[in-house]
């Protein structure tokens, strides 16, 4: 009997011990990999190189929500490989990256591909469609013109998750209750267009009333919490330039 006793009680502790490195494991995830880390935890056959259909349709569904929010192939790839470092210990196998990859570049063809000149979830002008805009700035610049980068420029919006919060819908219902407040402050001409997963850029023309508009925007979101960050960001002078500037702002 005494023996059973402390084998239990061994036993116990070896438990403990395992899930305490367990946690501190998961802790070493990287934000937004957490379900990719827990189906990686579950999957028993994921050591041996055939990860189950749970674990691939976790890395999928990564791989798109990632894509979709404008982050680069190669930092979804290194996050699913820290993720699988730190829960495993080893490198991620083939099936694995292979996943996340086609997730992403799900998302991402599907974007570029779109049809529609709004962001469906907030009612937003598309990337692309702000991109356009953008040229049409510099197509529409005539002979003796003052430059682009003193009649127009970005007014950027930038928020973040609150924190323990990854959702995407929750994130863009934010970003529509943040559009409805600029509506009220840029109208007519302006155009606003949603930049990445928690944020919002406004084309306009720059004149005499742009600094009291920047004062009334902070000032409305002055109890949005977490505050966002306003602030004005200059056109280039080519239109090249002005395209990277907003591959820049989306994946920032």
């Amino acid at each position: 009997m005494g023996n059973f006793w402390t084998g239990s009680l061994g036993s116990a502790r070896v438990r403990s011990g395992a899930r305490a490195a367990t946690s501190e494991r998961h802790e070493q995830v990287p934000a937004r990999f957490e379900a990719t880390g827990e189906a990686l935890a579950s999957d028993p056959d994921v050591v041996a190189g055939r990860p189950g259909p749970a674990l691939l349709d976790a890395c999928v569904y990564a791989g798109m929500e990632l894509g979709r929010d404008g982050v680069p192939l190669e930092d979804a790839l290194d996050g699913l490989r820290a993720t699988n470092l730190a829960v495993l210990g080893s490198e991620p196998s083939y099936p694995v990256v292979r996943a996340m990859a086609s997730g992403w570049s799900e998302a991402t063809l599907g974007y570029l591909h779109q049809l529609t000149c709004e962001d469906p979830l907030t009612g937003l002008a598309s990337l692309p469609h702000l991109r356009s805009r953008i040229s049409e700035v510099y197509r529409d610049q005539g002979i003796g013109a003052p430059p682009v980068r003193t009649s127009h420029a970005l007014v950027v919006v930038d928020t973040v998750d609150p924190p323990q919060e990854q959702d995407v819908f929750a994130a863009a219902l934010r970003i529509a209750r943040l559009a409805e407040t600029l509506r009220t402050v840029f109208a007519g001409g302006d155009t606003l267009g949603r930049v990445g997963r928690e944020r919002i850029a406004v084309l306009i023309r720059r004149d005499e009333g742009l600094p009291r508009r920047l004062g009334l925007v902070r000032n409305l979101l002055s109890g949005v919490v977490p505050p966002p960050r306003v602030w004005v960001e200059s056109l280039p002078g080519d239109d090249d330039a002005a395209a990277a500037l907003l591959d820049e702002l989306a994946r920032a």
